[in-house]
């Protein structure tokens, strides 16, 4: 008997178990929700309030601001009237909200800064109601009700607009992260919009500020100072002890701090917003240039002109980088003469490489547009001079630039000095020597000049 006749013998000996009735089927196990935590009370005494849902508990504090309210020197009221002129705007900006979806401010607190062990131990939202605004912030309980604390942010509800500072590179992965780690319970995180004010802010007051750190704006910029404030280092200090012994009295320190935090986010969001779209609005003119440059790399080229103008009609060549941004807008508009004149004061009071961009595109204009090819000639010697002598300029663009400019220097001498191709008596080709700014010398036998001079 083979091997095979063999199997099916023994097959027919198996016997199949009668399946169970419906009714006696065992019922899978229903989840056991993690207990409260033991200090529950403390936290419950120091202002938090309970809510359970489906997967454990969570603790939150809420809080109401009037329309009125003032964060520093900044209304929150005004957030209504920001809303209303990015719509009427009509800039696709990375600032500008998506007006069909609700807009959140939002920020966390962590145990850490990277690494699959940092949890979110607290979640802040400030939203907008119909006459106020509302604060909303959920504390961690423990590590065993983290299902619990993310189900409670609703994140995976409902398309939201997110404005957070330094969300894009800390905040938002963090709660993906969590996220992942929870996949197996929680439904799946949405995808929302972002705007991070923290590049704004960068783009904004850039070389006005040393730092960008969110205290530094608060003072700065929206007139608010933190008295009494807890340092951000602590907070994970604070809750951990808050979780081990029961404390709150520091752990409302933290939430005051997450507090601030999110308000700073309205407020900046607002100011934010009064310097890109009011034109009335009193600021230094590096903050104009900075936001008509961003405008510009937005290719929003009307409004960044306008910026430019204004600044040099308000303090004329004081302020050469307006010049030499307002020069590549005047390139671009065709004004080829009033570029020139731009690019002109950037060079003579610009340093550094602004200084060997702005020659570089008056030989550009001179060379090619007004055919005054003696003076793209000189401006290109300066500029290969600024390249040898300036040390503080960087090895790459020294030599990207210095190629350029040789290149450049080589063809205008040429150009310079058209003459016949051959000499006519006898017929011959007459070597060319010319002498570029880089002390190379190179030979052309193709062109000479109609008195023999190179």
């Amino acid at each position: 008997m083979s091997y095979e006749q063999k199997l099916m013998q023994m097959k027919k000996l198996l016997k199949k178990a009668d399946p169970k009735p419906e009714t006696q089927r065992s019922k899978p196990p229903e989840k056991k929700l993690p207990p409260p935590p033991v200090y529950e009370q403390n936290w419950l005494a120091a202002g938090l309030t309970k809510e359970p849902n489906p997967f454990g508990i969570v603790y939150k504090k809420t809080v109401e601001y009037g329309s009125d309210y003032r964060h520093g020197e900044i209304a929150l009221s005004g957030l209504k009237s920001t809303i209303d002129n990015w719509a009427g705007s009509g800039e696709i900006h990375p600032l500008s909200p998506d007006l069909s979806k609700p807009l959140l401010f939002f920020d966390t607190e962590t145990t850490g800064l990277k690494g699959a062990g940092t949890l979110i131990f607290l979640l802040g939202f400030i939203e907008q109601t119909a006459d106020s605004f509302r604060l909303t912030q959920y504390v961690l309980p423990g590590p065993d009700h983290e299902a619990a604390f993310l189900y409670a942010s609703r994140l995976w509800e409902t398309d939201s607009t997110l404005v957070t500072y330094n969300g894009k590179s800390f905040d938002i992965p963090q709660m993906e992260t969590r996220w992942t780690m929870n996949r197996h319970v929680l439904p799946p995180l949405l995808q929302h919009d972002q705007i991070d004010l923290l590049h704004g802010s960068r783009r904004i007051w850039k070389e006005e500020m040393g730092t960008f750190r969110l205290p530094a704006i608060e003072e700065e910029q929206l007139g608010f100072r933190r008295d009494g404030d807890i340092p951000g280092h602590m907070a994970p200090i604070i809750y951990q002890d808050a979780v081990k012994h029961g404390r709150a009295d520091l752990l409302m320190k933290v939430l005051l701090h997450n507090e601030w935090d999110i308000l700073s986010l309205v407020a900046l969001y607002i100011r934010s917003t009064d310097l890109l779209l009011k034109a009335d609005v009193t600021e230094s003119a590096v903050t104009h240039t900075n936001i008509g440059k961003w405008f510009a790399d937005l290719k929003s080229y009307e409004r960044s002109g306008r910026l430019f103008e204004q600044v040099i009609e308000e303090h004329g060549a004081d302020h050469p980088m307006t010049h030499y941004h307002l020069g590549f807008h005047l390139k671009r508009k065709g004004d080829f003469m009033a570029a020139i004149e731009s690019f002109s004061i950037a060079s003579s009071r610009l340093t550094g490489r602004h200084r060997i961009l702005a020659l570089e595109e008056l030989a550009k204009l001179q060379e090619h547009k007004v055919k005054e090819l003696e003076l793209a000639m000189g401006n290109t010697k300066l500029a290969l001079q600024y390249v040898q002598e300036d040390r503080e300029l960087s090895r790459k663009f020294r030599e990207r630039a210095g190629n350029e400019l040789r290149k450049r220097e080589i063809r205008l001498a040429r150009n310079y000095f058209p003459g016949k191709r051959r000499n006519r008596q006898n017929k011959a080709l007459i070597p060319v020597q010319i002498k570029t700014g880089m002390d190379k010398i190179c030979y052309n036998e193709s062109y000479v000049t109609t008195d023999g001079r190179a």
